[in-house]
């Protein structure tokens, strides 16, 4: 679950940057995207964290 997570609000991240990008259309503001980068990488962790203590079972 916090992989599939990490991968939904990563996907948010691009396309905000994407729209910022072509479209001059970004719907997050520096502290979202640094909000949303930050909830990003503690679910990946997390998921990681949770593989790694399944494979030692």
């Amino acid at each position: 679950m916090p992989l599939w997570g990490a991968i939904i609000l990563f996907v948010a991240f691009s396309v905000n940057v994407g729209l910022g990008s072509f479209a001059d259309a970004s719907f997050l503001n520096d502290i979202g995207e640094m909000l949303l980068l930050l909830a990003v990488a503690i679910l990946f962790v997390i998921a990681i964290l949770q593989k790694e203590a399944a494979s030692k079972e």
